[in-house]
């Protein structure tokens, strides 16, 4: 149910190359071109820090227009981009200590010794950096101060250190605090590490072996994910949408924590709903518990999503869905649900939010969010919960989901919810994925996850039990 006016292209790495004689392997293993991919990268990021495209939109229209870069290069525009955004902060104290003026500079300049001091930040020599990023005079020795810069860092103290280092806004550094204690940081450092590429199986295909197998046919290396029975973390340098599997509808690309979220809804072949569909990766997975039978309606406010999912249905093979699009807000809203108020055996509500839990795969969203953005995706939430629970049958059960790691979107607004609504109970989530699995997820009632404790996107889950 994200409120987004058009479907966002496919991620970059499923762009054709260039036509050639040359084989992909050989094209891959060239030297890059460096003046190529700095003007690449420079336009991806303007437009997202400058423009405030989404950076997934913005490496996508960008590489889409430079038919003239080869895999490797494609691959560095969006590793260098996203690796800036997410040290963005960091670097930007670092450039401001070696370089007085650098504030002062103009924004192509500026944008230059960013990505140059973000490639030093993560590993790479200085002297080859300034030399591939045609840095000479002052602007390599403002890489050259950067060392002394990064010592200024570590000196200061930890609570001042802590936004700066995590990269996080003032704000949300303040709540990664409350949320995870002394291991803020350790959490923090693992969100800025990039993703892992993980696909779920679909079951109706086959088995997670026969998947592996297949892959390895087409070339790509693969290893089963330590939680989820579902999933497979695929080599990240794949291009995942060209693989007859993909084609063949043998699985989708979800993260780990997403699945294990699906995994607590545990969907019965009878009345199922999925609240906030989107394009249907939860959708798909409830099809395949439910074995294809029974109803399985799958609800957005998007048409573009809901015609996504549709397509994605159809590869799977999965024939129990049943598509409505819904207005947004207002009693037009309620009307358009109320064929289904007590009727559902479950209902889940995977809802929109702070996306505070994918800050690895959507590094610029912690600059956009702000304080009353985080309060408006908390009154939404308590809203949606309200207005979807109507659809649960005595003795059914309300799944509520996010991925965000914020306590305000998660254990509150079940705590609201619970508050007003006497006849539902907590049913640990231990009791549903199993005594194993449940250890590994942690302690509590509640599903909660983060990538420092866990490898996987932040994601909150809990299951809510009307009484009969």
């Amino acid at each position: 149910m994200k409120k987004n006016p058009r479907p966002p292209p496919r991620a970059p790495q499923s762009r054709r190359e260039p036509p050639s004689s040359e084989s992909e392997a050989s094209r891959a293993a060239r030297p890059l071109r460096e003046d190529l991919v700095l003007q690449a990268s420079l336009e991806a990021y303007g437009f997202i820090r400058h423009e405030g495209r989404l950076s997934d939109r913005a490496l996508d229209f960008t590489l889409r227009h430079k038919r003239n870069l080869y895999s490797n290069e494609r691959r560095a525009v969006a590793e260098r981009v996203y690796a800036l955004l997410r040290r963005q902060l960091t670097v930007d104290f670092l450039l401001e200590r070696a370089h007085r003026g650098f504030s002062r500079l103009d924004k192509t300049r500026q944008d230059v010794l960013r990505l140059a001091a973000s490639r030093i930040l993560h590993g790479e020599p200085i002297d080859a950096v300034a030399r591939t990023s045609s840095l000479n005079g002052l602007d390599a020795d403002v890489l050259a101060a950067l060392p002394e810069a990064a010592r200024a860092l570590e000196a200061l103290p930890r609570d001042k250190r802590f936004p700066i280092a995590a990269s996080l806004p003032d704000f949300l550094a303040t709540h990664f605090r409350a949320v995870f204690g002394d291991d803020a940081e350790r959490a923090a450092e693992a969100m800025n590490e990039r993703a892992p590429l993980t696909a779920r199986l679909n079951g109706f295909k086959g088995t997670r072996e026969q998947l592996r197998t297949m892959l390895e046919r087409e070339g790509v290396q693969s290893s089963p994910t330590p939680l989820s029975p579902l999933g497979l973390i695929l080599d990240t340098r794949t291009n995942a949408f060209s693989l007859d599997a993909f084609r063949e509808g043998w699985f989708e690309l979800q993260d780990e924590g997403s699945q294990l979220l699906g995994m607590l809804v545990d969907a019965p072949p009878t009345k199922v709903v999925d609240a906030c569909a989107g394009a249907g990766g939860k959708t798909l997975q409830l099809a395949v518990q439910m074995k294809n039978r029974g109803d399985l309606h799958a609800l957005d406010i998007e048409e573009w999503r809901i015609d996504e999912l549709r397509k994605r249905a159809r590869r799977a093979g999965v024939h129990n869905v049943r598509t409505q699009v819904i207005p947004p807000e207002g009693p037009e809203a309620d009307e358009s649900i109320a064929a289904l108020k007590g009727k559902a055996d479950r209902v889940l509500v995977d809802a929109p939010c702070s996306g505070t839990g994918t800050f690895r795969r959507k590094p610029d969203a912690r600059y956009r969010l702000t304080p009353e953005m985080l309060a408006d995706h908390v009154a939404r939430q308590k809203r949606l919960l309200e207005r979807f629970s109507q659809m649960v049958k005595p003795g059914g059960r309300l799944i509520y989901g996010t991925c965000s790691v914020l306590r305000e979107e998660n254990e509150q607004v079940v705590e609201d919810f619970l508050a007003r609504h006497p006849d539902y109970s907590v049913r640990p989530v231990a009791e549903q994925l199993g005594p194993e699995l449940g250890a590994k997820v942690g302690p509590g009632p509640f599903l909660r996850l983060a990538p420092h404790l866990h490898g996987t996107d932040g994601f909150f889950g809990a299951i809510l039990v009307r009484a009969k």
